[in-house]
């Protein structure tokens, strides 16, 4: 009986150290077929990046521009008259009792309101 030289249902044969079911042994390798497409699709997205990056930062610039900032707009002398303006107040240290007690508004009037007749 001749058994030794053909291989049982069970067992595999190998070939180049490939099994034969492998229909393509080179399947792993298939990406580098497409490189180049890859490689240029990669290198569209980088370059598509950069051009938004660099448009957002010039819009960055414009708004910017566009801003009113006392310290850059405002001439020199400005930025001293600037400082009184905000140290000034609205009361001048009267109280609201004091404005309340000189008033001679009627407090029990009705509350106006444009284009109403009464």
């Amino acid at each position: 009986s001749t058994t030794a030289s053909s291989p049982t249902a069970k067992e595999e044969q190998v070939v180049n150290g490939h099994d034969e079911k492998d229909s393509n042994p080179f399947a792993e390798y298939m990406w580098m077929e497409n490189e180049e497409d890859f490689n240029r699709q990669v290198e569209e997205e980088l370059q598509e990046q950069e051009f938004l990056d660099r448009c957002f930062q010039e819009m960055l610039e414009e708004e910017e521009q566009d801003w009113f900032i006392p310290s850059r707009d405002l001439p020199q002398g400005m930025g001293q008259l600037q400082q009184q303006l905000n140290g000034l107040s609205v009361t001048d240290g009267h109280t609201s009792e004091d404005i309340l007690s000189k008033s001679n508004l009627n407090p029990d009037a009705k509350e106006f309101v444009p284009g109403v007749k009464y």
